[in-house]
């Protein structure tokens, strides 16, 4: 941990900062999911899907931004290269056989929802360390996995 006049004791911190370490490995780990997505869906849907799978990358991006730079803000060191990703990501496999636009969107559907657990168990965790702002980030992020996961979601939704 470096040095830091922010308030929140260095245990806190620390605590906090291994929290976001294992967060931001999986939204690294889930931004290359969704540019697999991005790169290799197929079908009828494809140009719709290729342009959403991207929209949702980039809204991701931000997101592994925000929690890399609230690390740092804690005085720790942001882990986010792709083996420390690869190594510590929770998130299911993505399956790399897969072409069918239907099959990637329940492939995407399936990792947004994970990582949407997983930031709202984030939410909570910082919230017992007393850190209203971390809690804030999560929950921002939340909000922001579940509406890409409705939009996602609806191009596998029709009324029957």
């Amino acid at each position: 941990m470096y040095e830091t006049e922010n308030d929140l004791p260095e245990k806190r911190r620390s605590k906090l900062n291994s929290l976001m370490n294992q967060q931001l490995a999986s939204a690294v780990d889930l931004q290359t999911q969704l540019k697999q997505a991005h790169w290799n869906v197929k079908g009828p849907s494809f140009i719709g899907l290729h342009e959403l799978f991207d929209q949702v990358d980039e809204a991701v991006e931000s997101y592994v931004d925000m929690i890399a730079e609230r690390i740092v803000q804690l005085g720790g060191i942001a882990e986010g290269t792709a083996r420390v990703a690869a190594a510590r990501s929770r998130l299911p496999e993505y399956p790399l056989n897969i072409a069918d636009g239907i099959a990637h969107v329940q492939a995407v559907a399936k990792v947004l929802g994970c990582f949407g657990q997983e930031a709202r168990e984030s939410i909570q965790e910082a919230t017992d360390l007393e850190d209203a702002d971390t809690a804030d980030l999560f929950t921002e992020v939340s909000r922001g996995l579940d509406k890409w996961l409705w939009f996602v979601e609806a191009h596998n939704q029709a009324p029957k």
